[in-house]
């Protein structure tokens, strides 16, 4: 039950510094140097980082979307996450007008129980905000611990809510502690612009692209910032990918308003020519929003080197090419939208991040772990290495290099979006609440022993 953890350098979201960790149960007990070993079993990290476990604050495991399932349930996903240095992930619960909250949620749990091997939490997406929704979201966050609310401003007639709606939620989540999330795209001029595409003839998979310009992103992300100021609440945008976003979250922020920005790792190293590839092989980089010229990546890491975007999530979203991505053959409408990105974030953040000299050491574990474990009420039993903390502890080589490729990923789906890409540094072993997850890059870890996480409401800073 106890292991000591020596020779690795801990590396947090504000501290780096050499020493030895032991862990008793579940949790880091005590921090320093020459700690005592007795009846522990000692782990040599030599040259090696000690990270926090990852924090993905944003998958999509065993849900529907465009008439199929995605390819990762909450096993092989879990899994894939725990290989790439994740312990802890947050996963959207949808929910369909006229449906009680606590039956979506109940759907949710039962996907996730007996298969998750790494600990995990919800978001509740809001479909409307009636009033018995509005009622209902008190039982929600005090008791089941879910205290972040998902609204689509795009997706029309499938996901998309109204500014009522959103407004309704912002109100609520204020009086509530809970933090809401957007989708932030304009659903209305999209789906204009999709169906003229569609009269043109234009199918192929760059439209989805061309269909979702930037400025669509731009606008609705400073039409629900403005709705949060409006609200006296707090607002957390999902997937920025482009300069437009990045701007009026940066002017919100300036105004004080409590708005927070989450990239991902497919917008800081891929651009829309992927959408160009022939045989419909662009159908494989079609999800929402769409990826963007080149030259917004820099922005977007900027950003994250300044604060103005808080979180790295991966959007994880997988389908495979074969069979379910094919289902847009002619119509890039019918292209499911979504990529397995869950098992590489942490490291593409790191080897393009901090080995290619863009954000710091500690700027990476804030990114990756720490900000969203505070953001989402975590913190600090999550997103740190503390004594008292959750021992979630990712022992690191920065000294190896490695390709990623479908032929050595661990998720569930026939292909890798960053296939061919050498990154810097590798996951060794991962410890997920004092126990091995992954053992000397070995899976030793077990479905359903990843545990729900009930999390504190948020607070303002």
């Amino acid at each position: 039950m106890r292991k000591l953890i020596r020779g690795g350098t801990v590396v947090t979201a504000s501290d780096t510094y050499q020493a030895e960790v032991l862990i008793e149960g579940e949790k880091v007990v005590a921090i320093g140097n020459n700690l005592e070993a007795d009846q522990a079993e000692v782990i040599d990290a030599g040259g090696c980082y000690l990270f926090p476990g990852g924090v993905d604050p944003h998958t999509h495991l065993d849900m529907p979307f465009g008439g199929t399932i995605t390819a990762d349930d909450f096993e092989s996903g879990t899994r894939a996450a725990a290989f790439g240095g994740t312990t802890s992930i947050i996963d959207f619960c949808l929910t369909n007008k006229g449906q009680s909250l606590r039956d979506a949620i109940s759907i949710w749990h039962e996907k996730a129980r007996g298969k998750a091997v790494i600990d995990y939490g919800f978001h509740l997406m809001i479909a409307e905000a009636n009033d018995q929704v509005l009622e209902e979201l008190e039982y929600v966050v005090t008791e089941e611990g879910i205290v972040s609310l998902k609204v689509f401003m795009a997706y029309k007639n499938v996901l998309q809510a109204d500014d009522e709606t959103l407004f309704k939620t912002l109100v609520r989540a204020r009086q509530l502690g809970a933090l809401v999330q957007v989708h932030a795209e304009n659903g209305d001029v999209i789906d204009y612009l999709t169906r003229k595409a569609l009269a043109d003839g234009n199918t192929d998979p760059i439209n989805h692209a061309l269909t979702r310009p930037p400025e669509a992103e731009g606008e609705a992300t400073g039409r629900a910032a403005a709705l949060t100021a409006l609200a006296d609440s707090q607002l957390y945008v999902v997937h920025v990918s482009c300069a437009d976003a990045v701007k009026r979250i940066a002017e919100a922020r300036e105004k004080g308003w409590q708005v927070y920005g989450e990239t991902c790792p497919q917008y800081l190293t891929l651009d829309v020519s992927y959408l160009e590839k022939p045989d419909f092989e662009g159908a494989k980089y079609v999800w929402s929003p769409p990826l963007r010229e080149k030259w917004n990546q820099e922005v977007l890491w900027n950003a994250l080197r300044s604060g103005i975007l808080q979180t790295v999530g991966s959007d994880q979203c997988s389908f495979n090419f074969k069979g379910q991505k094919e289902l847009g053959r002619g119509d890039f409408t019918k292209i499911p939208n979504g990529g397995p990105l869950i098992e590489d974030r942490f490291a593409v953040v790191y080897s393009e991040g901090v080995h290619a000299g863009r954000i710091s050491l500690n700027q990476f574990v804030d990114v990756i772990s720490t900000k969203a474990a505070k953001l989402f009420g975590m913190y600090p039993r999550k997103g740190t290495i503390a004594v008292g903390s959750d021992a979630d502890i990712v022992i690191f080589d920065p000294g190896a290099t490695r390709t990623l490729s479908v032929a050595t990923h661990h998720m569930n789906v026939d292909y890798n979006p960053f296939e061919g890409m050498q990154v810097h540094g590798e996951v060794v072993t991962v410890l997920q609440r004092g126990a091995y997850v992954i053992r000397d890059k070995q899976f030793v870890g077990q479905p359903g022993l990843g545990q729900f996480i009930k999390r504190s409401r948020f607070a303002r800073p």
